[in-house]
């Protein structure tokens, strides 16, 4: 357990994942300080229900703000103080559909490599910070063919090791891809050459499926990984297979916060996934929404007739499961939050 007095930085409060990183860090009985941009985004943190209902003091929760996290000590004030480090923050492929191509490398390599970096660089500047656990993604270690276009059959887990692909990269997501490759590698190759006092552990999830809070109007659930799940249900038929690998938003949010247990040994990294090696069928949302909520669709407000290709990608994290002692909740329980959410959403418009 936490000592009370424990403070965690955490980066990328307001996204998808950080956010519940966050609500969850605050009830696991942790000191939050949340970087963000700007105080409209500390606005944004302290309006959501699940804040308000916690009602934390100003000592339980606090804000620094970092304008500009690529800039040299960005996070130098931020990390004094503070026991532990959660980096969420990183660009997330999903929501740059406008991102050119001659533009992927200052818009993912960079910001990744350089926001990795920078909060290590400013966490060896000061002393006290035991751990930092910051998210990677599956991508780091598993290859861009065998992850997205070919069904090699090779059971990846943890342990896996793939190097950095240089450009140009076919698309923003094998760019992205290309960014936590280079994150993870920098990250390692940072804690070997500087041997700092504090430890790393990198946590992998797959696609992240889960009520977004921070989103309150129903049409922009589908952006990002939930828009895979949700976007069928609303009748979306995307040609393009994923690979089937999901992970409920709430199960790899508390696995940051379980990672902050000094004793679960550092510098090493877990993936995190569901539904077993085999993973998920995308298209299964279909038979979920049609038995779990038959009066919305026969209202037409799913009409469930879309359709979400699954590209198999096999993932063993056993591991995981037994070091955390913890179970991957299963699609059905990701795809019910959030439809649950649109629903919720829908009422209120």
């Amino acid at each position: 357990m936490p000592s009370t007095q424990d403070l965690i930085l955490i980066t990328g409060g307001t996204g998808h994942l950080g956010f519940r990183v966050l609500v969850d860090a605050l009830h696991a009985g942790y000191n939050v300080r949340a970087a963000v941009r700007s105080q409209v985004k500390a606005s944004t943190i302290l309006e959501a229900p699940s804040v308000k209902a916690f009602s934390p003091s100003s000592s339980q929760l606090s804000f620094v703000i970092v304008e500009n996290n690529l800039e040299d000590g960005a996070y130098d004030e931020a990390v004094k103080g503070v026991q532990h480090i959660i980096h969420v923050a990183s660009p997330i492929s999903a929501k740059t559909e406008e991102v050119p191509e001659e533009d992927f490398d200052s818009y993912f390599i960079q910001p990744a490599l350089k926001g990795t970096l920078g909060i290590l660089k400013s966490a060896s500047k000061v002393s006290g910070i035991k751990r930092i656990v910051i998210t990677s993604s599956e991508v780091a270690i598993i290859p861009w063919k065998e992850f997205y276009q070919e069904e090699s059959g090779i059971i990846f887990n943890d342990q896996w090791k793939t190097p950095l692909a240089k450009a140009p990269y076919a698309n923003k997501f094998e760019a992205y891809a290309a960014s936590k490759v280079g994150a993870l590698l920098a990250t390692e190759d940072f804690v070997k050459e500087n041997k700092p006092d504090f430890d790393v552990i990198n946590l992998m999830p797959s696609f992240i499926v889960g009520k977004n809070e921070l989103v309150t109007k129903a049409q922009d659930i589908t952006s990002g990984t939930n828009g895979a799940a949700l976007g069928q249900v609303l009748g979306v038929k995307n040609p393009y297979p994923n690979p089937s690998t999901t992970v409920f938003v709430n199960d790899i949010a508390k696995l940051h916060v379980l990672a902050l247990n000094l004793k679960i040994p550092g510098n090493q990294s877990f993936l995190a996934n569901s539904e077993g090696i085999k993973g998920t069928t995308w298209g299964d949302a279909i038979d979920i929404v049609a038995k779990n909520y038959q009066e919305a669709v026969a209202k037409g407000v799913f009409p469930n007739n879309g359709s979400q290709p699954t590209k198999s990608t096999l993932i063993d994290v056993s591991r995981t499961e037994s070091v955390f002692g913890m179970k991957f909740q299963p699609y059905e329980v990701q795809v019910k939050s959030v439809v649950d959410h649109y629903l919720e959403l829908v009422g209120d418009e």
